[in-house]
């Protein structure tokens, strides 16, 4: 998660990640997204750098996902260390999202405040 912390950090520093680590960090979070929350019923979308299909639920098979989450690189870095919770960004229009399954509360956040790994639950 080196790629997050940075992401942090250089937001910390009030200043724009570069390109290549916000990149890097998007992706990383977005692995980590599918893999704590398996399915197909939902699919978040952070552009350019990518987008998965998680939540269990009804497998989505052809057009537009029923169940879509969308937001911006930075946006999205913020909600998976926690430091934006997800139901005021969706209220304040910094994440978009449509569909009865399209909220993540449950899952964020990803990492620690400064992009460290949580402590799994036992």
């Amino acid at each position: 998660m080196d790629a997050v912390a940075d992401a942090i950090a250089a937001i910390d520093n009030d200043e724009a990640p570069d390109k290549e680590t916000l990149k890097s960090a998007v992706r990383e979070l977005l692995r980590e997204l599918a893999a704590k929350a398996p399915g197909h019923s939902v699919e978040v979308r952070v552009p350019p750098y990518g987008a998965v299909q998680c939540v269990e639920g009804p497998r989505h098979r052809r057009g537009t996902p029923p169940n879509v989450i969308e937001c911006q690189p930075v946006v999205f870095v913020e909600l998976a260390v926690g430091r934006l919770a997800f139901a005021d960004a969706v209220a304040s229009g910094r994440v978009t999202a449509s569909g009865q399954r399209a909220d993540l509360t449950e899952v964020l956040p990803l990492t620690g405040l400064h992009g460290e790994a949580l402590e799994e639950e036992e």
